[in-house]
């Protein structure tokens, strides 16, 4: 999906801009006070979720049939090693020092022992992965997430993800590859890499696909921002 040329990228922003255009009336159908918006939420979600069906996720099963084993996980743990960047500035601007090192010693170990992360090596030595980004930081600092919001092509999110999502991008190397080519075809292997790494978790949906994923996110969410210290109800 991400394998094309930057006239590509410009008209489908027109056509991401006028769907939205068409189902602003839908945002009235309130439904509750976390997912005001649900009515273009859902048109939003069905019009990825027909995209996913018919396109990223047969690439995905294809990709995942003829990709070794071996070689499906190196990939997933370079992208993870670039994704070490993006934990390490957000657990340092959380002031998570401990955690910030953790993400430095693997960013070491693993890009020169890991051959550019295609290794995991750090993980063998202790060096947990963490799992941050800039939406995460805003919480922490205390901004509320606004509503639910199901983005065109990105899925689930909310309005503070959704803003955390532009300089969480300049934590990656996209911005600074200048090889159009190049920079399409990584994005291009990423999305189907992590598409993969989701075909088992399919399973676990029940009911409605909506509201499961919908719930499923905002409660990740919540757990990730709390670090787990998620209150009981009970």
């Amino acid at each position: 999906m991400h394998v094309i040329g930057a006239r590509w990228f410009a008209r489908l922003g027109g056509l991401m801009a006028l769907v939205g255009l068409s189902l602003l009336p839908a945002m009235s159908q309130a439904a509750s006070e976390e997912d005001p918006w649900e009515g273009f939420n859902r048109a939003m979600f069905r019009f990825n979720d027909t995209l996913d069906t018919y396109a990223l996720k047969p690439v995905a099963q294809g990709y995942r049939a003829v990709t070794p084993q071996f070689l499906e996980d190196g990939v997933h743990n370079v992208f993870g090693n670039v994704g070490d960047v993006g934990n390490l500035a957000n657990n340092l601007l959380q002031g998570k020092l401990h955690n910030a090192g953790v993400d430095t010693g693997r960013l070491i170990f693993n890009t020169t022992f890991g051959l550019l992360g295609f290794f995991d090596v750090a993980k063998h030595m202790g060096l947990r992965k963490n799992d941050e980004d800039f939406g995460q930081t805003l919480g922490v600092w205390g901004l509320d997430s606004g509503p639910y919001l199901v983005i065109p092509f990105l899925g689930p999110s909310t309005v503070r993800d959704a803003t955390g999502r532009v300089p969480d991008s300049f934590l990656t190397p996209y911005p600074y590859i200048d090889h159009v080519p190049t920079r399409n075809v990584t994005r291009g292997v990423q999305v189907v890499d992590t598409r993969a790494n989701l075909l088992q978790a399919e399973r676990l949906i029940s009911g409605d696909k909506y509201v499961f994923i919908r719930n499923a996110y905002l409660q990740s969410r919540e757990f990730k921002i709390k670090d787990g210290q998620v209150e009981d109800d009970f």
